[in-house]
């Protein structure tokens, strides 16, 4: 069964969080501090949770600013749904109604969970009882065929027992037929076990209904923990820190009565028994230092007030670290926060792996204390580890929490302030600039290490340019004519600005070629870089150079007739070569015509991405030649590391 859309309503500052979708493997919540990502995570937890100890609290957990004004209008705070979430059955759950109740049981394969802030679980299932009926009964032997129709017009379980007991009543006198009648009764109980219909459906489907597990910064581990008290506390009892150790000692395949063991001998050995399981567990993923070992250790005290006389007994579990590289240990609450947190949950989540019972993982801000390669291994742990088994959700406000290939997974948290309260939202075009930092964030990281990949790139000021230079390309390959050369990556940096910044940060560590337009800004600061050697002089290439004028743009490349039939369908207007005035790029031509200093450059360009085919072909030779005589001039540019230098013969 998947978890697959969740509403939070009047939980803490979320009035209605809206139905969010969830992935089927890892859903991740961006937003920033305070925006309410811990608020879903907690209401969505207590829907079901994991811990059997955790019950919503109106005096806690209802928006404070609505409580009293909500109870004035009569509404019943305590009877109200903080959380609904939509489960999807799998076959396999069908497959189990199926063979109680037969198929076509279940009308729909979703089910719908609410809980109250009293604590009553209701659930949602789209059923037809009657199919059930029918299944149940259809291969009984009836005794008579006046039986067999008063039994199959039953259309529910109660309907169905019920003519049965008036018929045995009616029929009293009839021994045999009774015995009939009784073993049709026994048949339709044996599937119900004594349960009405509806908790016999239910209790086929609670087993498989996932638990929530929620984890955040204060189930970290502790350093010192009494381990007698621990071990004999009912989980129910436990706190999130003694847990979490409960959980670690089950990982490490603990015996009770070998760590109370007052011999030392005894008692050593499963300490390193655990040490061997944790440390192999923590070293699969924790790549930031492969010389670490866990080291727990159990102290004694003497007890001299003991009824029987002084009496040696089992105190405190220690947990240290030794650590190889350094040749010392130390006690686990002295690491780093990064190492304490994904050791502690890696502790915590040891405890549902391995369970048959199915566990959606709530994590609230995970690997906040780690460095940013150690935050891209916990994204590999995620992927690798936690999603083959369940889902996961997870929120964070780090850019390196967030996977740009997996932009499907993200959904932006925001907070919309005390009238509407929080969101949960896929479309990042209503979110704030805030909230969209650590997206934006991935994405430029991104960026950045795909530049460090590819050695060879084409740095142009804008997606438009990038457009051009990219479709022109591919469809003169077709062609079989000159085209960019396909080691080449096309970089848009966002603007003639961005470039110098540009060139001087990855200058000297890849092969950068400049496509510029001609205009006198910030060019002095490119051709200064080339005097500094930052970028060599035929690698900064000029549009109005390379057409012999002084002032042109990318879109002077295409003859005037064909940029104003592409221009004239993006924008839709009927402009002729007789419209336009004066000298200059056509583009600033095209603005003085429609009275604007600037028009969208990106529109004309994307009007000729989506309608290539038809575009492209209308295209005369010489915008063709024209782009063909500045990819050889491009091409020119890049270096050949594998071409053999020449020698002279001897």
């Amino acid at each position: 069964m998947k978890l697959i859309e969740v509403q939070i309503k009047m939980f803490r500052n979320i009035l209605d969080s809206t139905k969010v979708p969830v992935e089927n493997d890892v859903t991740c919540l961006v937003g920033k501090n305070e925006s309410g990502k811990t608020a879903f995570l907690q209401a969505l937890c207590l829907l079901n949770p994991a811990r059997s100890n955790l019950a919503f609290s109106v005096s806690e957990q209802y928006p404070a600013w609505r409580e009293k004004q909500d109870r004035m209008k009569g509404v019943n705070i305590d009877e109200s749904k903080p959380v609904a979430a939509t489960f999807e059955l799998s076959r396999q759950d069908l497959f189990q109604i199926e063979k109680h109740f037969g198929p076509n049981t279940i009308i729909t394969n979703k089910i719908t969970l609410h809980r109250t802030y009293s604590g009553k679980l209701t659930v949602d299932i789209k059923y037809k009882e009657l199919n059930a009926v029918r299944h149940v009964i259809a291969n009984v032997r009836y005794p008579n065929e006046d039986v067999r129709k008063k039994l199959n017009s039953s259309e529910t379980f109660e309907e169905l027992i019920s003519n049965i007991s008036a018929l045995k009543d009616a029929s009293s006198q009839d021994l045999d037929l009774c015995k009939a009648l009784s073993s049709i009764e026994e048949v339709v109980q044996a599937v119900l076990t004594k349960n009405s219909f509806w908790h016999k459906l239910y209790s086929l489907i609670e087993p498989r209904i996932p638990k929530f597990f929620y984890f955040a910064n204060f189930s970290k581990l502790p350093y010192s923990t009494p381990i007698a008290k621990l071990l004999s506390k009912k989980l129910d009892e436990l706190s999130d820190e003694e847990a979490t150790t409960r959980a670690l000692l089950k990982l490490g395949g603990a015996d009770k009565d070998y760590l109370l063991n007052t011999d030392f001998e005894q008692r050593k050995r499963e300490l390193e028994n655990i040490s061997n399981a944790i440390t192999s567990e923590v070293l699969k993923y924790w790549s930031q230092n492969q010389e670490m070992r866990v080291q727990p250790d159990i102290t004694q005290i003497t007890q001299k007030n003991h009824p029987n006389g002084p009496q040696t007994v089992i105190d405190e579990l220690k947990l240290r670290i030794w650590d190889n590289r350094h040749f010392l240990s130390l006690p686990f609450n002295q690491h780093s926060t990064g190492f304490q947190w994904f050791f502690s949950f890696l502790a915590a989540f040891s405890e549902y792996e391995y369970s048959e019972a199915p566990v959606v993982i709530l994590l609230d801000e995970p690997a906040l204390g780690l460095h940013a390669k150690a935050q891209a291994d916990f994204l590999k742990f995620i992927d690798e580890r936690l999603a083959k088994k369940c889902q996961v959700i997870y929120t964070t406000h780090s850019p390196f929490m967030v996977e740009p290939g997996h932009l499907e997974r993200v959904r932006l948290v925001e907070d919309k302030g005390i009238e509407k309260g929080t969101i949960v939202t896929q479309d990042i075009l209503t979110t704030d600039r805030d909230t969209l930092f650590p997206l934006q964030g991935a994405l430029g990281y991104d960026l950045v290490q795909h530049l460090f990949v590819s050695q060879n790139n084409i740095v142009v000021e804008g997606p438009s340019d990038y457009s051009y230079l990219s479709i022109i390309s591919d469809y003169l390959k077709t062609k079989g004519r000159c085209c960019l050369d396909e080691r080449w990556s096309i970089i848009p940096v966002g603007g003639a600005d961005a470039i110098p910044s540009f060139v001087a940060l990855l200058g000297n560590h890849l092969d950068v070629t400049v496509l510029v337009d001609s205009r006198k800004e910030g060019h002095q600061r490119l051709t200064k870089m080339s005097q500094l050697g930052l970028l060599r002089p035929n690698r900064l290439i000029s549009i109005g150079e390379f057409l012999k004028v002084n002032s042109a743009d990318i879109e002077d490349l295409f003859e005037v007739e064909d940029y104003l039939a592409i221009f004239n369908q993006a924008f839709n207007t009927t402009f002729s070569t007789s419209n336009l005035i004066g000298d200059g790029p056509i583009v600033g031509k095209l603005a003085r015509l429609q009275g604007v200093n600037r028009f969208d450059h990106g529109k004309p360009a994307d009007q000729l991405l989506r309608n290539r085919d038809k575009l492209l072909p209308m295209l005369s030779e010489t915008s063709l030649e024209r782009f063909e005589q500045l990819f050889k001039r491009i091409n020119e540019t890049i270096r050949n590391k594998h071409k053999k230098p020449k020698t002279k013969n001897l």
